[in-house]
C-alpha cells in the first residue's frame, strides 16, 4: 500500500483504538483539513468561500465515486443518517395497509422511522434474522402488501454482513422498494449502487468514512427522485440556485433538491479528506485489512475461559464489527473496565464490540487483547 499509515494514522501509545470512530484515531489529513477550515473561518470569513465550494463539489466527485453512482449530482449531503431515513419514509406515499420489513437488529434510526407511519395505517413486519440464511428470514416475511424492505448492509451490533444482491433481486422481482442504511459498510468495503437493485441508501461520514458527525451521503436511484415529497424547503434546494432576486422557483433537478439550506462546510472539508484518503487506499485494499485484522482477533480471543463469538464465524458474512462475549463476565462492565484502561470498543449486541479499520496496527490489536485478559483474571 502506497500510503504511510503511521504517518497517516498517528497512534497514542497508551491507547488502544479498538473501534471504527474516526475520532479514534483521526487520519491526519482530515485533522489538518479540519484546522484549515477553522482557520479560515474564524480569521478571514467568507473570503475563501469560493473554495469551499470548489471542496463542496471534490467531495461529490468522491462520494459518487465511492458508492459507483452515475453521477456526483446523485448525491446529497444531508445531516445524518435518520434524517435521510425520514425523506424516504415521510417522502413515499402509503395507503392503509401497506407493509416494510425490517430486521430484528437494526439500530433504532432504521426502526423508529418506519414506525412513525403507524397513523398511517402503515405496518412493520420485524424478520428474525439467523446465521444459516439471514436473506431467507428477510425474504419469508414479504407478501403482496409488502411496499419496502430497509435493511442495515450490517448490522451494528453483531456484524452481520447481508447479501444486497440477493434481497434486492428478491425485492425488485417483487415490485417492493429496497432502502439500505449502509452506515457500517460504506468505507469499509467497496460498493456499488448501478450494480446493485438499490432504491435508496445513506451512511453518515463519521464510521468507516473517517468523517466527522453531522454529514450524510444520501444516494436516490435518479429514477425514483420525483417520487420523494419534500418536506424540508429553503434557498439551497432549488433549481436556479444563487439568483437570489428570483421570485418564482422549483425543486432541483439532481439531488440536491434534498438539501434545504446552508450546508455544513466543517463536515465537508473533513469529510473530502477522509475519503480521499480511503479512494487512495482502494476499497478492496481497506476492505482485505480489516478481514486480516478480524481473523488475527478472532486467533487471540478464541482461547479465552467462556469466549463466545456473536458475530459471524464465516468471513463472508461479516464486514468490519467483531463483537463477542464472555460466560461468567458482564460484558456492559467488561467494555466499561476496558475503556477505563484506554482500550476504544463499544458495548453492543449483547457483548464487547471490537471494529478495527484497515490502519490498526497488529500491536493495538494485541494490547487490547492483553488488557482484556488482565480484566478477567
Amino acid at each position: 500500500m502506497a500510503l504511510d499509515l503511521a504517518q497517516e494514522f498517528p497512534q497514542d501509545p497508551e491507547i488502544a483504538y479498538l473501534n471504527h470512530a474516526a475520532v479514534a484515531p483521526w487520519p491526519r489529513r482530515a485533522g489538518d483539513a479540519l484546522t484549515a477550515f477553522a482557520r479560515q473561518n474564524v480569521v478571514e470569513g467568507a473570503r475563501h468561500y469560493p473554495h469551499w465550494l470548489a471542496v463542496e463539489t471534490q467531495l461529490r466527485r468522491q462520494l459518487a465515486q465511492l458508492v459507483n453512482a452515475p453521477s456526483p449530482q446523485d448525491i446529497a449531503l444531508v445531516k445524518n443518517t435518520s434524517e435521510a431515513l425520514s425523506m424516504v419514509a415521510w417522502g413515499l406515499s402509503w395507503e392503509a395497509g401497506d407493509e416494510i420489513v425490517i430486521s430484528d437488529q437494526e439500530f433504532p434510526s432504521n426502526r423508529i422511522v418506519w414506525e412513525s407511519l403507524a397513523p398511517q395505517g402503515v405496518k412493520v413486519a420485524v424478520a428474525t434474522l439467523n446465521e444459516d440464511d439471514p436473506e431467507g428470514a428477510v425474504e419469508t416475511c414479504l407478501s403482496p402488501r409488502t411496499k419496502l424492505v430497509s435493511i442495515s448492509a450490517v448490522q451494528y451490533g453483531t456484524g452481520l454482513r447481508l447479501d444486497l444482491k440477493r434481497l434486492g433481486d428478491a425485492c425488485r422481482e417483487r415490485g417492493i422498494l429496497f432502502c439500505v442504511d449502509a452506515i457500517q459498510s460504506i468505507g469499509a468495503e467497496p460498493m456499488d449502487v448501478q450494480a446493485l437493485p438499490i432504491d435508496f441508501t445513506m451512511a453518515d461520514g463519521h464510521k468507516w468514512m473517517l468523517g466527522a458527525e453531522g454529514l450524510c451521503l444520501f444516494y436516490v436511484r435518479p429514477e425514483l427522485r420525483d417520487s420523494l415529497q419534500l418536506h424540508e424547503y429553503g434557498w439551497h434546494m432549488v433549481k436556479h440556485r444563487g439568483d437570489f432576486d428570483r421570485k418564482d422557483w422549483e425543486p432541483a433537478e439532481d439531488a440536491l433538491r434534498f438539501e434545504c439550506g446552508s450546508p455544513n462546510m466543517l463536515g465537508i472539508y473533513t469529510l473530502q479528506a477522509s475519503t480521499s484518503l480511503l479512494l487512495e487506499a482502494g476499497l478492496e485494499e481497506i476492505q482485505r485489512g480489516i478481514a486480516d485484522r478480524l481473523s488475527w482477533l478472532e486467533t487471540l480471543l478464541t482461547p479465552l475461559p467462556g469466549y463466545r463469538q456473536i458475530t459471524p464465524v464465516n468471513p463472508e458474512q461479516r464486514a468490519g464489527i467483531f463483537t463477542f462475549r464472555l460466560e461468567g463476565h458482564d460484558s456492559a462492565k467488561l467494555y466499561q473496565e476496558l475503556m477505563n484502561r484506554g482500550v476504544v470498543c463499544a458495548y453492543r449486541g449483547g457483548g464487547v464490540r471490537f471494529s478495527p479499520h484497515f490502519y490498526t496496527p497488529s500491536a493495538v490489536i494485541e494490547t487490547a487483547v492483553r488488557t482484556l485478559t488482565q480484566i478477567i483474571k
